[in-house]
């Protein structure tokens, strides 16, 4: 077993999910989810894609990410917004709440600790 695991999604089947219907505002925000590593403990890494739409966001975890493809907005409360485009990489903390909206399909790696 190595220590050391790319971050590909080449032979690992999505998660497809969707917000809530109460958390979504616009659009039909499907997501897929390929998690590559899975600790226990709460520990996630892997890639996450999202189809264009809108929906309340509210984290009660970690999470680094940085966007390989698309265009996304991310507005914490209050109005504070980040466009975020490939290459943007930012740290989540939790207790952030506010809306991701996608505007081009997006795609992310991520590494979550709950």
């Amino acid at each position: 077993m190595s220590h050391a695991i790319p971050v590909t999604i080449d032979g690992v089947e999505p998660e497809i999910s969707r917000p809530s219907t109460e958390k979504v505002i616009a659009g039909d925000p499907v997501h897929r989810t390929w998690n590559v590593e899975e600790q226990d403990g709460g520990l996630y890494a892997g890639v996450w894609e999202s189809a264009p739409g809108e929906w309340r966001v509210s984290y009660d975890e970690w999470e680094f990410c940085q966007i390989l493809e698309g265009h996304s907005v991310l507005t914490e409360e209050g109005g504070n917004a980040r466009d975020l485009r490939p290459g943007d990489a930012l740290v989540i903390r939790p207790g952030f709440r506010g809306t991701w909206r996608v505007l081009e399909t997006t795609r992310k790696t991520y590494v979550m600790r709950l």
